[in-house]
């Protein structure tokens, strides 16, 4: 047997600690799934075999092996302007609104991921600006959150290679926000960096201390969660929203597990969700 596989019986022992830590639902047979992920680990912690490593975790045993398994199995790479019309209702119809407002705009993106979206919603914060000099004088703070600290490190950093640049990103939007690094890789330009805060946090936890929000996206990240997870979540987003304040889901997701808290937006293109 290779030492990457995946038991049946491990899989299964796995996948129900993943949901109970996480909220992260597994279906049956992603053995492959779990084998891909934690492969590298098997070397950097050295074990022998996938299963040992899931007995150690599932058991409590090595909290830096948890973290690892955690960040390994919650990370994964987004676009830049994923679905675009989410940001060209930022500045077409949100901003505008907002912007009337004597007080800062602050913006949480939920799940990060590996700070696409957060850096997205800065630039076009940034070309709003530039259309509209004057608007947005309060200031605009915008949060970004994921489980994996790993992952938010590297966010903090701002550094992308040539493969995660060409995923959604204009040649004009290079230009204007990026900048040559010494790592050989590009870096996100100072002015849009200072605009995001990453922070750690567990979307299964409270959000009381993140404050309350104007604008949240939490994209492409409650299809991993049951049910009643999902519920639980989109009912503490409700929580830190601001009267009348905005959520973006992913093109693929809907807001039926707390439809009686938020109701839907028809745009063109596209919807948003506000608070009712």
């Amino acid at each position: 047997m290779d030492n990457k596989n995946v038991s049946p019986a491990s899989y299964e022992k796995f996948r129900h600690f993943l949901e109970k830590q996480c909220g992260i639902v597994l279906g049956e047979n992603k053995q492959y799934l779990v084998r891909s992920r934690l492969a590298s680990l098997l070397y950097k912690h050295d074990y022998d075999n996938t299963d040992a490593l899931i007995d150690v975790v599932v058991k409590g045993y090595d909290r830096n092996l948890l973290q690892s398994v955690i960040d390994a199995m919650t990370t994964n790479e987004t676009l830049w302007f994923r679905d675009t019309y989410p940001f060209e209702l930022l500045l077409r119809d949100l901003l505008p609104q907002l912007a009337t407002k004597n007080q800062k705009l602050r913006i949480w993106s939920a799940a990060c991921s590996s700070g696409q979206e957060p850096y997205s919603i800065a630039m076009s914060i940034l070309e709003f600006q530039k259309q509209r000099p004057g608007l947005l004088r309060q200031g605009v703070e915008i949060i970004a959150t994921d489980l994996s600290s790993e992952m938010l490190s590297k966010c903090s950093q701002g550094l992308y290679d040539e493969l995660s640049l060409a995923r959604g990103l204009s040649p004009q939007r290079r230009a204007m926000f990026f900048q040559p690094h010494e790592s050989g890789q590009m870096q996100v330009k100072p002015e849009v960096r200072n605009m995001v805060s990453f922070r750690s946090l567990n979307l299964l936890t409270s959000y009381a201390a993140l404050g309350r929000f104007d604008i949240v996206f939490c994209r492409n990240v409650l299809i991993y969660f049951s049910a009643d997870v999902k519920q639980k979540i989109l009912q503490q987003i409700a929580g830190q929203l601001q009267p009348a304040g905005v959520l973006f889901l992913g093109a693929s997701e809907s807001i039926s597990a707390a439809s009686d808290t938020y109701a839907m937006i028809k745009c063109n293109p596209g919807l948003y969700y506000q608070k009712k």
